[in-house]
């Protein structure tokens, strides 16, 4: 009986450290399309435990199915909503759009606004006038 204790820990040791390996390779320009791949995987998870949470009896195995179904869809929403965060880093931004300048009250017949008056009278009439 202990044997197979044995053996399944030794299993899922042995696929930690591979698992671990494996990730910590991947590239960050690779991580929001293995991000949609799992969160697809994880979306078969989902539907696994509804499979088995539907032939469940008794209360134990009715709250273990529960919280898997309860685990299993958060990570799926979790995932869809950090590919779409890291998906809008990527989108351009929209530009503002320019405004029209602001009509000038003094127009010409043409229609178009003179030019900003220079020299000594554009700031007004100066104090030594009469």
């Amino acid at each position: 009986m202990t044997t197979g204790i044995v053996e399944l820990l030794t299993i899922f040791v042995l696929a930690a450290f591979v698992g671990n390996e494996v990730i910590s390779k991947v590239p960050s320009v690779l991580h929001t399309p293995l991000m949609s791949g799992s969160n697809a995987i994880h979306g078969i998870v989902l539907v696994g435990t509804i499979v088995v949470l539907g032939d469940a009896h008794g209360t134990a195995q009715l709250a273990l199915g529960f919280l898997a179904v309860l685990l299993a869809s958060l990570n799926v929403v979790g995932g869809f909503v950090v590919t779409d965060r890291m998906l809008e880093m990527f989108k351009a931004k929209p530009t503002a759009p320019r405004s029209a300048p602001a009509p000038s009250q003094a127009t010409s017949a043409s229609g178009a606004t003179p030019p900003p008056a220079t020299g000594p009278d554009a700031n007004g009439p100066s104090e030594g006038a009469s």
